[in-house]
């Protein structure tokens, strides 16, 4: 569908003479994902929604929760409570902010099976994820398809932001070699987060995504590291690895992978998500009816909710569900055997 242009809504940006009309109107014409709509993604949509971006995918696969409203900034204690899921939540907010343009809200895990049906039909990628594994999976995907991405990270007071264009820039895989063992790294549960500082990189990663938009020569090339509680900002120059087995050899060991039931501890939460190896459609009247002479059962057409007292989680329409109260994977799919059936 074709957009129109109010000018008085862009007037401020457009009189920066680096947008001025014409990036106005490449905006307008642009599409974009964000893939997560948590810490960073809910800034990067906000920001990319009031710049005039003319479609924006919103990917998650999780729903709002108390502890997200702390750095999380399109929600309330009203989403919270309604417990919908955040990509519905943040378009629902995000159109009462420019009706102009076009929110499509996807409720799905990006893995190796969904990521081309996630990730296709658009000009740039923002991560705003928190998975690390996601992003090596992501690069691979932009790398073999030549979609253009924007990486950013944050933990504790300190986080990364980097450019990724295939033919141009070093991959992920060049800046990041080597993929850290599971649960060898930090999380947001073990380390924390700052608000301030997901807001930062951000913001960083969204003024990339309207340069690159825009076609402005001053996109950055190099990986943006800051920490604002240690004073200390930097901009390191990283070169292609000559055997980089992504972006030089073209290998997509991630991409080709093929996998049964996944399993996927939640960051900064006693929850486990399982996910079946192939998407399912979920009657939850069916499922409810059979359930509620276990526990209490609720649903809506984004999510089914059960609790028992001793076992509770969410299940989507997809299959995928959220274990509560463990984060061991084997635990999680006995539950979900026993409750939803694999």
């Amino acid at each position: 569908m074709d957009k129109t242009m109010d000018n008085s809504r862009y007037s401020r940006q457009m009189i920066f003479d680096k947008i001025g009309k014409a990036g106005q109107e490449k905006l307008l014409s642009s599409r974009v994902a964000v893939l997560g709509t948590g810490a960073l993604g809910t800034v990067i949509a906000g920001n990319l929604c009031r710049a005039g971006v003319g479609y924006i995918r919103l990917v998650d696969r999780d729903y709002v929760e108390l502890s997200n409203l702390q750095r999380q900034t399109l929600f309330n204690e009203e989403d919270v409570r309604r417990s919908i899921p955040k990509a519905v939540a943040a378009a629902e907010h995000l159109e009462k902010v420019n009706s102009e343009i076009t929110l499509e809200p996807v409720v799905a895990d990006l893995n190796s099976a969904s990521i081309d049906q996630l990730c296709s039909g658009v000009d740039l990628i923002l991560d705003g994820s928190d998975n690390l594994e996601l992003r090596y999976l992501l690069n691979e995907y932009c790398i073999k398809n030549s979609i253009p991405w924007i990486q950013g990270s944050a933990l504790g007071s300190a986080g990364t932001s980097t450019n990724i264009i295939p033919g141009k820039t070093p991959c992920f895989r060049c800046v990041y070699p080597d993929p850290p063992a599971p649960g060898s790294y930090p999380t947001c549960a073990s380390a924390g987060v700052i608000n301030m500082i997901t807001g930062l990189i951000a913001c960083v990663q969204s003024a990339e995504a309207i340069k690159f938009l825009c076609d402005s020569p001053d996109l950055r090339t190099d990986l943006f590291v800051v920490d604002l509680w240690h004073n200390s900002a930097e901009y390191i120059q990283v070169k292609q690895d000559t055997n980089c087995p992504v972006c030089v050899q073209k290998h997509f060991f991630l991409l080709e992978k093929v996998s049964g039931t996944s399993t996927a501890a939640l960051c900064g939460r006693n929850a486990i998500q399982i996910s079946p190896p192939s998407s399912k459609t979920m009657d939850f009247a069916l499922l409810a009816s059979k359930l509620e002479k276990a526990g209490t059962v609720e649903y809506s057409q984004y999510m089914l909710r059960f609790n028992d007292g001793k076992t509770a989680f969410q299940l989507f329409p997809d299959g995928r569900a959220i274990i509560q109260g463990t984060d061991d994977g084997n635990i999680g799919k006995s539950i979900y055997a026993e409750y939803i059936g694999l």
